[in-house]
């Protein structure tokens, strides 16, 4: 398949107007379409999510915190929590591939696709291969502890284990300093002294890293990954984003869970940009391309389109510029997004360009514009309804 698009983001430095996309794959039919009024994008990259908690509303009436250790235990008696609770409770081995569990993180990965996500780094302890069978891509290759303060309370191996297991060809992940107290601003000592400030070394947070600490970030190569929503929900401060700019560290952005953080990546753009106004739209679409390429160590066909592509992200032109476009998109924007060569969402007409079976897929209306998307969430949400005995909006699916 050929498509004929009005403008392409190859990356953040290359745009070409006018340009013929080629399709990869078995699925794509050997047809050319012209789609007009409309941007090519590579899918983007969520680097921090925590599937099993994207359950609505947030959680924590009597926000904000001074560190996030006290949010963990306030959580666990709020309303959003208990409610969740009723689906899937956790028994403390977060073993996440039983049935129940399955029907939350799908929600979440379906939250991501539905802002056209094809990359999530779910933040949890290392599942069972089977963990990993989602319609977008779940990272499985990485390490993790969850933070100094908690150390590996859901599972795992100390972090310097952690780390050592990564053989530095894959990232170790872990929030630090998510919190404005004492015991946060010692994290990075703490993190440091560890040995594990490495170029693969991925912080989560960073709120509490000092204009030193961010710069010793760069001189690493140790990427932190930025989640805004989530912290001046939780804690009323965020990451000193201007200095990791200033000094060259690899930012990426990530949503955090619906719990404390924004409702979609799409929404995290929006915040972001309200709350730094200086920071460029440019900036911010780095920081989910190919900023999280490097940080997830993901292939490098990750993050970038191609000329011949089997990842494709096709938004709706709601303005000139690609890059401030893409901070004004929502669900109903995306027009075709296809994912290792199978559309996964976009308009249903554009579906007839593909060899899939339609009983794969749901079909729904939004804005008088009808919509496929692959798999049956609507059975996700109708299982999850009976569950609880009456019916439940989730506001990261269009329907």
């Amino acid at each position: 398949m050929k498509i004929k698009i009005e403008k392409s983001v190859f990356n953040y430095e290359v745009v070409k107007a006018n340009n013929v996309l080629q399709i990869s794959g078995n699925c794509a039919k050997d047809v050319t379409i012209e789609i007009s009024n409309a941007i090519a994008y590579p899918p983007l990259i969520n680097c921090h999510d925590h599937l099993i908690g994207n359950w609505f509303p947030k959680a924590g009436e009597d926000h904000p915190y001074e560190t996030v250790d006290i949010w963990i235990e306030k959580m666990k008696t709020t309303p959003s929590f208990l409610e969740r609770n009723k689906i899937w409770k956790n028994n403390g081995s977060f073993h996440l591939i039983n049935e129940k569990a399955k029907l939350i993180t799908l929600l979440g990965a379906y939250k991501n696709l539905f802002s056209g996500v094809n990359v999530v780094q779910d933040h949890i302890s290392n599942q069972e291969d089977e963990y990993y069978d989602f319609p977008i891509e779940i990272l499985k290759n990485y390490k993790q502890c969850h933070s100094i303060s908690l150390g590996n309370w859901w599972g795992g191996k100390t972090a310097i284990e952690e780390l050592n297991d990564t053989k530095g060809k894959m990232p170790f992940i872990i929030h630090l300093g998510e919190g404005k107290d004492e015991k946060a601003a010692q994290d990075f000592t703490k993190f440091k002294e560890q040995g594990l400030l490495q170029s693969n070394s991925l912080i989560i947070h960073g709120i509490a890293l000092t204009e030193e600490e961010i710069k010793e970030c760069a001189a690493t190569g140790t990427s932190i990954c930025w989640c805004p929503d989530s912290n001046i929900f939780l804690i009323g401060k965020t990451l000193n984003v201007d200095a990791c700019l200033k000094y060259g560290v690899n930012v990426v952005l990530g949503t955090d869970s619906t719990m404390s953080g924004s409702i979609n990546l799409f929404d995290e753009f929006k915040f972001t940009k309200t709350l730094y106004p200086n920071i460029s739209s440019k900036e911010l679409f780095k920081m989910v391309t190919c900023n999280a390429q490097k940080a997830l160590m993901l292939p490098k066909t990750k993050g970038v389109l191609h000329n011949e592509t089997a990842d494709l992200l096709l938004l709706n032109k709601n303005c000139d510029d690609p890059f401030d476009n893409l901070l004004l998109a929502n669900m109903e924007d995306i027009r075709l997004f296809i994912n290792e060569g199978i559309p996964i969402l976009g308009d249903k007409d554009l579906l007839n360009n593909f060899y899939v079976n339609f009983d794969d897929y749901y079909f729904y209306e939004i804005k008088g514009v009808k919509k496929f998307v692959i798999g049956h969430p609507d059975k996700i949400c109708e299982t999850i309804n009976e569950k609880l005995g009456y019916k439940k909006k989730f506001p990261f699916f269009p329907f």
